[in-house]
């Protein structure tokens, strides 16, 4: 089938570099030149493990073009993967999504149905089907679906092309049967429903993992107060086939694209139609406080940060991504630095671009054991398998003060006493050997 998708950030990208794997002609569009240039070259411009290998070997099946007259005018299927960044007051900015709409409408020339696949408020997809309507230059039907996608960054192209289920919001037999041809090479069940259900199934499906992230790290907090142990918790807790144990692993909160801005979005969606989801509201307030739980834990030992050798692994919000969305990094370094600590900084993957947003404010390692040469405190923010598989013994040997928070549970109790390390962890007992 011939596709065109706006957008190339993770959602566009992926989902056209999937379809064209399952052997769709697939034009990608996007208005930064250099992006585009890049991608022509076989180079992805996100980190994403097995993008850029199936970039290559679908070469041929794979159009990359800033022209979006090009791009649309005869295409079948057209995907809005535009990204919907959050509004000061919560609210998903849709500015892309409808700008799209408006192109799209003054240039195909052929019958289409427009998918839209970012993460949008209900009733999105009925507004561009009202802006098409109102812009479209040519005699042509174009119907509009929606079609959440539900991939997590670092194992996005996985999770596209090995779904739990496609989720298709139609109004028409017509556009089912379309979407349903598109996706006859991925061999996964379809949920078929209306549009406007179909929006609300990405936002419900993101907001409870959200909540049980918030769940477990606030039972991860009562656990320290009352001396229990969260990772036995969790375990308990996850055999329940019906609670599962995906999600249920404590931290110092979610962050990325997905989540932080989903669970703003559906809360002042709510709000606007004067009606309080409590649930994602609490969730909202327990991962803004974990962000900074470590810095919290910290005061026991330094009144300030003043003069001392910071060491930070991990800046990424997780693992097999470079993303630093709303990552807790993002909020506990700039409390150090304005402190006046030192920071020294490692992470495989994401330390170009936090370099982008802190040039010369920290010192950006090439290794962990740099990172914890002569250090006074060590906080881990990213379970890199990196530092998981880190000899404990060379904390002690490398830093001033063997002392480790770490905000991901990364070690086992038994070994860091054995090692003689000072250690806080989250919702676990204090080890000071």
């Amino acid at each position: 089938m011939r596709i065109s998708v706006a957008g190339t950030g993770y959602v566009g990208l992926v989902t056209a570099v999937c379809l064209a794997e399952r052997g769709n002609n697939v034009t990608c569009l996007d208005i930064d030149e250099e992006k585009i240039s890049l991608m022509q070259n076989g180079v992805s411009p996100i980190f994403e493990p097995g993008l850029e290998v199936l970039m290559k070997k679908n070469k041929e099946n794979i159009t990359y073009t800033t022209d979006y007259q090009r791009a649309y005018c005869n295409a079948q299927i057209i995907i809005i993967g535009v990204g919907t960044p959050e509004k000061k007051d919560g609210s998903a900015n849709l500015k892309y999504v409808y700008e799209v709409a408006r192109q799209i409408a003054q240039t195909v020339e052929k019958d289409c149905i427009v998918i839209v696949k970012s993460t949008v408020p209900v009733g999105t997809n009925d507004k561009v089907e009202q802006i098409i309507k109102e812009n479209k230059k040519h005699n042509v039907t174009i119907e509009v679906a929606s079609n959440p996608e539900f991939l997590s960054q670092g194992t996005a192209v996985k999770d596209t092309l090995n779904a739990t289920r496609i989720v298709l919001g139609v109004e028409s037999e017509s556009a089912e049967r379309l979407l349903k041809k598109m996706y006859s090479e991925f061999n996964i069940p379809f949920v078929v429903t209306d549009r406007r259900s179909a929006e609300m199934i990405k936002y419900a499906a993101n907001d409870f993992l959200a909540l049980k992230i918030s769940y477990i790290n606030e039972m991860a907090n009562l656990c320290e107060i009352v001396g229990a142990n969260i990772d036995d918790v969790a375990t308990g807790m996850g055999m329940d086939p019906r609670i599962g144990d995906r999600f249920l692993s404590a931290g110092i909160g979610y962050g990325g694209s997905c989540f932080p801005k989903d669970t703003k979005a559906l809360h002042w969606l709510a709000s606007f139609n004067d009606y309080e989801l409590k649930t994602v509201k609490a969730a909202i307030e327990v991962n803004e406080n974990q962000k900074i739980k470590l810095i919290k834990k910290s005061r026991k030992y330094y009144d300030s940060f003043s003069g001392l050798n910071i060491a930070v692994l991990g800046l990424t919000f997780k693992p097999g991504t470079d993303d630093l969305r709303d990552a807790p990094s993002l909020v506990n370094i700039p409390l150090m630095l304005e402190d006046g600590a030192h920071v020294k900084a490692w992470d495989p993957v994401g330390a170009e671009n936090f370099r982008k947003l802190f040039p010369n404010e920290i010192n950006y390692c090439e290794s962990i054991e740099d990172t914890l040469l002569d250090a006074d405190i060590c906080f881990i923010f990213t379970e890199w398998a990196e530092i998981k598989n880190f000899p404990l013994y060379k904390y002690k040997e490398l830093m001033k003060n063997p002392l480790i928070l770490d905000g991901r549970n990364c070690y086992s109790l038994t070994e860091v006493e054995e090692a003689g390390l000072i250690y806080e962890s989250i919702g676990r007992r204090k080890v000071n050997s």
